[in-house]
C-alpha cells in the first residue's frame, strides 16, 4: 500500500466509492467565493454528477478514504476477508486532491466515505480532519458530504456535522434480521441512536441559528441514508415501510436505494444474481410518491402483489395503485380537489399545480390537459374533462395493455 502513488491510489478508491449512492448535493445552503475570501462554492456549474440548491448540476470529488476494513459484512466488496487490492489516502492527500481538482474546475465538492480502519474512531478522525482542513487551512467553501461512522464517538460525528454540509449514515439493509445475518458486527441500534443523536443536533443548530447569526452551521443539508436492494428477503413492501419509518423518525432528507451487485469470492448466504435494476428505479418512484404526492405507506404497499409483496416491474406504482383501485377514477380536471389529481397517472406535481391555477379562468379540455403530460394516453382512462367522459374505458375489465408502456425489444447488439 505503500508503494502506491496518489494517481494509483485515485484509481482504486474513486472505483471502490462507486458503491456509494447517497451523494446529491441538494439542499445545503449557498456559499460563494466570488468576494474574493475563500474557495469555491456551492454553485454554479461545474467526478459524481449532484445537484446544487438551485436545481443545476455539479461535480463531486466521490472517494473513498480507505478501502481496507476490520468489519467483514457479507455483501461488501471491501470486506475484510475480500481478496481486492487495498489503498488509503491521508488526510493531507485528500484535502490536496480535492484543491487541486478543484482549481482544475474538475469538481465544486467533496464525497468522503471509508472502510473502518484500526478503530471507529481513528477513522472518523480522519475524515474529520480532511473536512476541517479544506474549511479552516484552506477556506473552501464547496459542498463537503461525510459518511459518517454509527460507532464512532458522538463528538467525532458532532465535528463532522460542523465542517460538512450533509452528513448520512447507513442503515445498510431494510430489515434487522437482515442486518444480523450478513453485518453481524453492526448494530441496529447502535445506527439508529447516530441516526437519532444527528437529528437533535440539526435541530439544536437550526434554533442556535434563529437567536444568533453568529452560531454555527451544523449540517445545512441536513442527513441521509442508504439501503441495500436485493441482498436479503426484504420484499417491495418491507422496503417501502421502513423508508417511511427513517423519514418520520429521523428527518431525513433522502433514503436512498443501491440494487446489490454480486462481488467476488463471495459469502454463499449472498444471491447469486443482482435484482433487477428497475426494481431499484420502482423504489425511487414510490419514495416519490410519499415525500410530493401525499401518499401513505400502506397505499404504496397496496400497489405490490399481496401474494409475493413485490411492485410491478411493467408499470410504475402509482399506475398500479390506480389500476387497483378503479373505484377512485375518473376524477373530474374541472372540480377535483389537488389531493385527488394528483393519484392521476401520468400527472405530475407542477402539471396538477398549472391545472388548478388555469381552471380558475377557463374549463379545462383533454386538450389542454395533454400539453402538461407526457402521455395523454396514460391519464385519459382517469379523467373527466369538458367534452371528454372515458365511459368506454373506464367500463372496460383490462386496462392494463391500454396504460402500460410498450414492451421494446432490446437488440443483442445495441449500443
Amino acid at each position: 500500500m505503500a508503494q502506491l502513488d496518489v494517481q494509483a491510489k485515485l484509481a482504486i478508491l474513486a472505483d471502490a466509492a462507486k458503491y456509494d449512492a447517497s451523494c446529491a448535493s441538494s439542499g445545503t445552503a449557498k456559499r460563494h467565493s466570488r468576494d474574493g475570501k475563500g474557495l469555491g462554492s456551492t454553485e454554479g456549474m461545474g467526478i459524481c454528477h449532484a445537484y446544487a440548491p438551485d436545481g443545476r448540476c455539479i461535480s463531486l470529488l466521490k472517494i473513498l478514504l480507505t478501502n481496507s476494513c476490520i468489519f467483514d459484512c457479507h455483501y461488501c466488496i471491501n470486506r475484510k476477508s475480500s481478496n481486492v487490492r487495498r489503498a488509503r489516502f491521508t488526510a493531507k492527500e485528500v484535502v490536496d486532491l480535492t484543491i487541486s481538482f478543484y482549481r482544475r474546475n474538475y469538481i465544486e465538492g467533496l464525497f468522503l466515505s471509508s472502510g473502518i480502519i484500526r478503530s471507529p474512531n481513528y477513522t472518523m478522525e480522519q475524515m474529520v480532519e480532511v473536512a476541517r482542513s479544506l474549511r479552516e487551512d484552506h477556506l473552501f467553501r464547496g459542498y463537503i458530504h461525510l459518511k459518517t461512522i454509527p460507532d464512532a464517538d458522538p463528538e467525532l460525528v458532532h465535528q463532522a456535522g460542523l465542517h460538512a454540509d450533509r452528513v448520512s449514515i447507513n442503515v445498510e439493509l431494510p430489515t434487522v434480521g437482515g442486518l444480523k445475518r450478513l453485518a453481524p458486527e453492526k448494530s441496529a441500534a447502535r445506527i439508529e441512536k447516530a441516526m437519532a443523536d444527528t437529528k437533535s443536533a440539526i435541530a439544536d443548530g437550526r434554533d442556535a441559528r434563529a437567536k444568533y447569526k453568529s452560531a454555527p452551521r451544523f449540517a445545512p443539508a441536513g442527513q441521509s441514508t442508504q439501503m441495500i436492494v436485493g441482498a436479503d428477503a426484504a420484499t417491495d413492501g418491507d422496503i417501502v415501510t421502513r423508508a417511511s419509518t427513517l423519514y418520520d423518525r429521523f428527518g431525513l432528507r433522502r433514503v436512498y436505494y443501491s440494487a446489490f451487485s454480486p462481488i467476488p469470492d463471495a459469502s454463499a448466504v449472498l444471491p447469486l444474481s443482482r435484482p433487477p435494476l428497475m426494481r431499484e428505479h420502482r423504489l425511487y418512484q414510490s419514495d416519490w410518491l410519499m415525500r410530493f404526492y401525499d401518499y401513505q405507506p400502506h397505499e404504496v404497499v397496496a400497489a405490490a402483489d399481496p401474494a409475493t409483496g413485490m411492485l410491478p416491474l411493467d408499470i410504475d406504482p402509482k399506475l398500479a395503485w390506480a389500476l387497483k383501485f378503479r373505484g377512485r377514477f375518473p376524477v373530474d380536471v374541472n372540480r377535483a380537489p389537488r389531493e385527488d389529481l394528483l393519484r392521476v397517472p401520468g400527472l405530475g406535481v407542477k402539471a396538477v399545480d398549472a391545472i388548478v391555477r388555469s381552471r380558475r379562468w377557463r374549463r379545462l379540455r383533454l386538450d389542454d390537459v395533454a400539453r402538461l403530460t407526457a402521455s395523454i394516453a396514460k391519464v385519459r382512462p382517469f379523467l373527466v374533462a369538458e367534452g371528454w367522459r372515458p365511459v368506454a374505458l373506464a367500463d372496460r375489465g383490462d386496462l392494463r395493455p391500454i396504460v402500460a408502456p410498450p414492451t421494446r425489444q432490446l437488440e443483442l447488439f445495441g449500443a
